[in-house]
């Protein structure tokens, strides 16, 4: 089992396995990790990928972000900060193949996505379009398992549902980790930042989550509220319940709860609208 867990995380640490696009992301992490260079600099890279470019203005003018005005990769990097588009640039190969495949965890991601949004601002949380990011991006761990583990990504479903276990436990001993953790590692890859690579490794266990814990627990609210929705499919035939510590860490009542039920639920009709849209392309 251990091997399993071994040889997944070396696929998975080993980008050029995966769907990315390694000579404009390389440039990319270059120029971001220099203070001298500008958002103009970084967006003429992007935008040297003319599918690329369009996927991520899509993608910037999703409701998870709610700007529609987004009109440039330029305008994007300073309205997003490039952080998000790069994360953006990162995942929308794979993106492609959730909205061909996986139609359901693509309306779930979306859907997450745009709740972490809701729940960040309705808080006035600093960062609220990298919490949405790390909400879109929360189950990118799962896509990656069903690319390079078909087979155990079947017995993974069959061991779900035969003993009514949640994904991620069925995960757990069928490859010993987990689509949470396997997107924790894909983020290491790509030299994602922590307040980004956090959340996504530890939306199922928040107390694990220390630098970045305010926004692992957005990203664990906006995963259940969606989930309890029906929206979308993430996999899952039972709701999970909400951590205490998550609770907590927001300073959550039951009042608020109420309120961003219906706000989410408001937005969920665009989020079905933009999700019909990218699949009729």
């Amino acid at each position: 089992m251990a091997d399993k867990r071994s040889d997944l995380k070396k696929v998975i640490m080993d980008t050029k396995t995966l769907p990315t696009l390694p000579n404009v992301i390389h440039k990319l992490n270059s120029l971001s990790d220099n203070d001298k260079s500008s958002v103009q600099e970084m967006a003429k890279i992007v935008s040297s990928d003319q599918v690329l470019s369009a996927r991520i203005l899509r993608l910037a003018n999703s409701p998870s972000y709610g700007f529609y005005r987004v009109s440039t990769i330029s305008n994007a990097m300073i309205l997003l900060g490039v952080n998000v588009v790069k994360s953006l640039a990162l995942s929308s190969s794979i993106f492609a193949i959730m909205e061909k495949d996986s139609v359901g965890l693509w309306e779930h991601s979306l859907a997450v996505g745009v709740a972490a949004n809701l729940i960040a601002r309705k808080l006035s949380l600093p960062e609220c379009e990298e919490i949405a990011t790390a909400g879109l991006l929360h189950d990118i761990g799962k896509v990656i398992i069903s690319l390079k583990c078909p087979e155990a990504e079947k017995d993974i479903v069959k061991l779900a549902s035969e003993r009514h276990l949640y994904t991620m436990e069925a995960e757990r001993e069928t490859i010993d980790t987990d689509h949470a953790e396997v997107g924790g590692w894909l983020s290491k890859s790509w030299f994602l930042p922590d307040k980004l690579s956090e959340p996504i490794a530890f939306h199922h266990d928040v107390a694990t989550s220390v630098n970045h814990r305010i926004k692992t627990a957005v990203v664990h609210m906006a995963d259940i509220l969606i989930c309890a929705s029906g929206f979308g499919s993430s996999g899952d035939r039972f709701v999970p319940p909400i951590q205490k510590i998550a609770w907590d860490t927001l300073k959550l009542n039951e009042q608020l709860l109420a309120e961003l039920v219906e706000e989410i639920e408001d937005k969920l009709v665009e989020v079905q609208n933009f999700s019909l849209e990218m699949m009729s392309d």
